[in-house]
């Protein structure tokens, strides 16, 4: 029963919404009012409210009403045709007495409604995890052709853009860097450099590629690294970095700290 109650919660604001809109669309147009007579129309829309539950009633179907209909363009971005005047029918066949549905087939309906759109996401994610794949095969094939670009065995692609003259640091070793994180798009997801601020982190709790890749490095250089999606977040996604990204760092190694034995390292959590 809660699901339908909710649906016909978010549904009813819908109505109000709508009736609302319908109502500023049906009257004529009129020049721009002078200042003054908007605030005093702002003030007059005010005093329309009876009471404070009333005006409290009033917002919180305006805030549902917001969110329902960002949820439905969500939904129309899956494919999905999710009509306000059938959701406005429901609304008011049930306020009528009259609905087609019995609260049976009505949760019946918005479970199979759930299904399809987790279907759709599936199906959509899927697609998107197989073009990033491909997009970073591409991309890595590419860039390995690039003079100075070596490969190593696991797959990891690195160029030296400036050699130190430090010491390498060790997997138990903490490193202190800068680095700038992109999407083989170029699109940035993570930079130290904007925060204006170096990071410093355990080598062996961040993504395979980077506890590789910077073991390379002695202190002082500059590496840029292209990381396979098996050695960086693989199927995972997250807001930034979208499933089977193949990644671009491009970091400096500034220093390292020797990890002290018994010492539990805090995890850094930036995107590297």
């Amino acid at each position: 029963m809660k699901p339908v109650l909710k649906m016909s919660v978010l549904a009813a604001t819908i109505l109000l919404a709508v009736g609302c809109q319908d109502e500023k669309t049906s009257a004529p147009a009129e020049t721009a009012e002078p200042a003054a007579q908007v605030e005093q129309t702002a003030a007059e829309a005010t005093k329309a409210f009876e009471s404070e539950d009333q005006k409290a009633a009033y917002a919180i179907g305006a805030s549902l009403a917001q969110y329902l209909s960002a949820n439905l363009e969500q939904q129309k971005e899956l494919g999905l045709e999710l009509k306000k005047e059938d959701v406005l029918a429901g609304v008011s066949d049930v306020f009528d007495g009259n609905s087609r549905l019995s609260q049976e087939e009505t949760q019946q309906a918005l479970q199979e409604l759930d299904k399809r759109v987790s279907d759709m996401m599936m199906s959509k994610a899927k697609v998107e995890a197989e073009e990033n794949a491909k997009a970073g095969d591409d991309f890595r094939a590419e860039f390995e052709k690039q003079e100075g670009v070596k490969k190593t065995e696991s797959g990891l692609l690195y160029i030296v853009e400036t050699e130190g003259q430090g010491d390498k640091p060790k997997e138990t070793d903490k490193v202190k860097v800068h680095y700038k994180g992109t999407l083989v798009d170029g699109t940035e997801f993570d930079s130290s450099y904007k925060r204006k601020q170096p990071v410093t982190f355990p080598l062996n709790q961040v993504i395979p590629g980077w506890t590789e890749g910077v073991q390379l490095m002695p202190v002082g250089s500059k590496f840029k690294f292209v990381i396979p999606p098996e050695l960086a977040y693989g199927s995972q996604a997250n807001p930034s970095i979208p499933a089977n990204s193949t990644l671009v760092f491009e970091v400096e190694l500034l220093d390292i700290e020797k990890v002290k034995p018994g010492e539990e390292a805090a995890e850094d959590g930036h995107s590297h």
